[in-house]
């Protein structure tokens, strides 16, 4: 099967044309327009820099209901000795920018300058959001993703001592949990996100979930 190729026209092929990897299409921008339309359609772009921008639907999906976040023994005893101050929104342009930073370091990032700047901006509209984990007032930890209606799209998050990106994602799930968010999506299968409680569901229950919590933006 093709994979289908963008235009100016902000619109996406249907997400159940997806290759058997996830990649959907190729092309297009990150306006803030788009992103919201491939956002509420399952659909997200990961590429490489230097490359024309990669948009993929997986499927089935790997999510997180908040509701059944684990949280280990080891972690609830983290959490009960307040190691960590945790804050949301407090400083998203400096998540984002460790995130790249650590992964460029690392194993190589797709978080180029111009997603970064796509990802401000949503973030600037209310549309991002993101966890900030700090240790003796230093910024350790953190994460990042999409908020739109009751759905949230994680998209990365960084460690810089042991245990402060698991703080962030309990933390993160616990506030959903209160405000009736229905999934964090994953996006992407690792066994560190399904030991915390990550799952597949089957595309037509995922599609079902995001029609639902995404009628509240």
């Amino acid at each position: 099967m093709a994979v289908f190729r963008l235009n100016n026209e902000i619109v996406f092929p249907n997400p159940e044309l997806s290759e058997e990897d996830g990649l959907l299409a190729i092309g297009g921008d990150l306006s803030v327009e788009r992103l919201i339309l491939a956002y509420c359609n399952g659909i997200f772009p990961w590429y490489n820099p230097g490359e024309e921008i990669l948009w993929w639907c997986p499927k089935p999906r790997f999510i997180i209901y908040p509701s059944k976040i684990k949280i280990s023994n080891s972690m609830k005893k983290i959490l009960k000795k307040n190691q960590f101050k945790i804050t949301f929104d407090n400083d998203f342009a400096a998540v984002i920018s460790n995130c790249k930073e650590i992964r460029e370091c690392q194993e190589g990032t797709w978080i180029t300058d111009h997603m970064k700047e796509a990802y401000i901006k949503l973030h600037n509209l209310g549309l991002a959001s993101s966890v900030e984990v700090y240790e003796d007032e230093q910024l350790v930890g953190g994460l990042y993703g999409v908020k739109i209606g009751k759905c949230f799209f994680g998209e990365s998050m960084f460690s810089k001592v042991s245990n402060a990106s698991k703080a962030a994602l309990i933390s993160l799930a616990k506030k959903l949990e209160e405000e009736g968010f229905l999934f964090i999506d994953c996006q992407m299968h690792t066994n560190h996100l399904e030991s915390m409680g990550g799952e597949f569901v089957e595309w037509n229950k995922f599609k079902e979930m995001l029609k639902e919590g995404t009628k509240f933006n």
